[in-house]
């Protein structure tokens, strides 16, 4: 279940931090949230899919120390980022 380029730019151009900006952590944070929400409704209706589940998992944890890496950086950008993806609360 790969985002669609289409997608994948609305994201950036929404996250990105300056004009060229396509890999900050803000960026691949908007991602990975994009992905992970893609994956649970999968995972709703097939049950036993347990290799995405792991890759799931995974995410989770990619975007955890992005997150804790945002939040060491700048606490309030970190505040603001996490109210704008609706995670954590």
């Amino acid at each position: 279940m790969p985002l669609l380029q289409q997608r994948k730019q609305e994201i950036i151009s929404e996250y990105q931090v300056h004009e060229t900006d396509t890999g900050s952590a803000e960026v691949q944070v908007a991602m990975l949230t994009e992905r992970i929400n893609r994956l649970s409704t999968h995972l709703r209706s097939n049950k036993k899919d347990h290799a995405s589940r792991m890759g799931l998992m995974k995410m989770i944890g990619a975007r955890k120390r992005l997150l804790g890496y945002i939040q060491k950086k700048d606490e309030q950008h970190y505040r603001d980022l996490i109210g704008k993806l609706g995670i954590r609360g």
